[in-house]
């Protein structure tokens, strides 16, 4: 579903939102299709730079059955784009989160459990006693887990402990072939010397 809303922009505490068509499965601020406008809620409703829409574009979009999120249809009322939504009725919306459990706990006690009602809760007991019984299993399950890693872990120390001997043996193979080669040198050199100095003994 193709969707007309804002994607975030800005700086931290200080946002600022383009308003764009993007596919309904794209993340907030990701991929998007096209950019219709801004929208900078940091400004005063009276400034012009609050706001800034293609209009045509927009009613482009919505022609091609673009829906528009209900932040963005008000914006778009508000700029006389389409009709401006009604304002949703939810009265407990303005209440405090602490104040709204106070009164759903008071409430809780005032309604008496009738028989009909136990008896759904008597139904319920055997299924909440079955995620009891698989816990135990899922924590099995988690420890084979890190059982497996654990061992994983330790093969490839394994390994990479036998490849640290193989290189080490490589390396004194080298070292000890060179220091051969070198012996070898010095045995031609000296043979040369000593022939060298034979035939000057003769010559003299």
């Amino acid at each position: 579903m193709i969707k007309i809303r804002l994607s975030r922009g800005g700086t931290k505490k200080r946002p600022v939102y383009k308003v764009v068509i993007a596919d309904s499965r794209r993340a907030r601020d990701g991929r998007f299709i096209e950019k219709v406008g801004f929208f900078n809620p940091l400004l005063p409703k009276d400034k012009k730079e609050r706001v800034g829409l293609e209009a045509e574009r927009i009613k482009y979009w919505l022609g091609q059955g673009a829906q528009p999120t209900t932040r963005v249809a008000r914006i778009l009322g508000e700029n006389g784009i389409i009709a401006m939504p009604v304002n949703g009725s939810n009265p407990s919306k303005a209440i405090p989160k602490k104040e709204r459990k106070k009164e759903g706990d008071e409430a809780a006690p005032a309604a008496a459990p009738t028989p009909a009602a136990e008896a759904p809760k008597a139904e319920a007991a055997p299924a909440a006693e079955a995620p009891k019984e698989e816990a135990p299993k899922a924590e099995a399950a988690q420890q084979q887990k890190l059982q497996r890693k654990k061992l994983l872990k330790q093969k490839q120390l394994q390994q990479q402990k036998l490849q640290r001997k193989k290189l080490q043996q490589q390396l004194q193979l080298q070292q000890q072939l060179q220091l051969q080669q070198q012996k070898l040198q010095r045995k031609k050199l000296n043979s040369w010397i000593h022939v060298a100095s034979s035939d000057i003994h003769t010559l003299s």
